[in-house]
């Protein structure tokens, strides 16, 4: 009995053998694999063969142009990611439990937010939460989902509804879109303005992969507008307002991005809607049932209190 369970423990593979072989199976490339998880190739190649003599079994089919799972491997794979989730949610957990608002706050924003709510973000966490380690990451909102599903990142701030069952969403605000236009247009400075007058406007947007841009294109549709309205494209507001300044069309602008990015230029007039103005809203998200959702909920309502001076409609909590 004694010697089988020595038998056993031997046969236990490490969190960094699994580590190993996670990252092959999802890049199916050693260089690759070893440069996600910072290790070298030899450190890696070796870990993942000793996880395969600790589990009696041989995961990887190496060739010299490429590595491909074994049937074993492509089952032992799903099992492996789910070990290490359950790990992570462990140290999370454990983390939360030692004392909130401390450690590392992996936070994913999109780039309309960035600018101009991050300046509220850093203060209140500066002034409210001074032992939390807050590391932002700007991306497009499907990056951040899969960083957000994958652990990559903890909390997202960006636009909703997203519509995933496995994120929970904190609402913090709705705001109202503007219209931007060039110096001389008859539109330029009115107010109340009704959104069918979007139908005939050379309308600028961003670039594919901008929820901003997907939302302005629904606003078109609302508006009775069915064709697509874009010629000209830019990859950050700061550009598209400077297009506009040039004349070569209209965009839309949430209100938030209205002072620093209207700013930039005299050469800019902006129109308001009739209500019910076109708006998004805006919230934190997390996984559903994260460890720190505590944490998170009351981050929410504190930086909702902190956006108040912003030109929004600050949301409640059941929002």
């Amino acid at each position: 009995m004694t010697v089988g369970n020595a038998g056993a423990r031997r046969r236990q593979p490490s969190l960094a053998q699994l580590r190993a072989f996670a990252a092959v199976a999802e890049h199916l490339h050693f260089r690759d694999a070893a440069a996600a998880i910072g290790m070298s190739q030899p450190a890696l190649s070796g870990s993942v063969s000793a996880l395969e003599e600790a589990l009696g079994v041989t995961l990887l089919e190496r060739t010299t142009r490429k590595v491909l799972l074994s049937p074993a491997g492509e089952r032992l794979a799903v099992r492996t990611k789910a070990v290490l989730d359950e790990v992570g949610a462990l140290l999370e957990e454990a983390e939360a439990v030692r004392a909130p608002f401390t450690g590392a706050l992996r936070l994913g924003v999109i780039p309309t937010v960035a600018p101009y709510l991050l300046p509220t973000v850093l203060r209140l966490v500066h002034d409210r939460y001074p032992h939390l380690d807050l590391q932002v990451h700007e991306e497009q909102t499907a990056t951040l989902l899969d960083g957000l599903h994958s652990g990559r990142l903890d909390l997202l701030l960006l636009a909703v509804p997203l519509g995933d069952p496995g994120v929970a969403e904190l609402p913090l605000y709705d705001e109202d879109f503007v219209l931007v236009t060039p110096p001389g247009h008859p539109l330029g400075g009115r107010e109340g303005i009704p959104r069918e007058a979007l139908k005939e406007l050379t309308l600028l947007l961003l670039d594919e992969g901008h929820c901003l841009r997907d939302q302005a294109l629904d606003i078109c549709r609302e508006a009775g507008r069915e064709d697509a309205p874009v010629t000209t494209t830019a990859a950050g507001l700061s550009t598209l307002v400077q297009l506009v300044a040039g004349g070569l069309g209209c965009t839309l602008l949430p209100r938030t991005a209205l002072t620093l990015e209207a700013g930039r230029s005299s050469r800019l007039l902006t129109a308001s809607f009739a209500d019910p103005a076109p708006s998004r809203r805006v919230a934190l998200a997390m996984r559903t049932g994260a460890a720190r959702a505590a944490e998170y909920a009351e981050l929410a309502t504190a930086l909702r209190e902190a956006l108040r001076p912003l030109p929004v409609r600050v949301l409640d909590e059941a929002a």
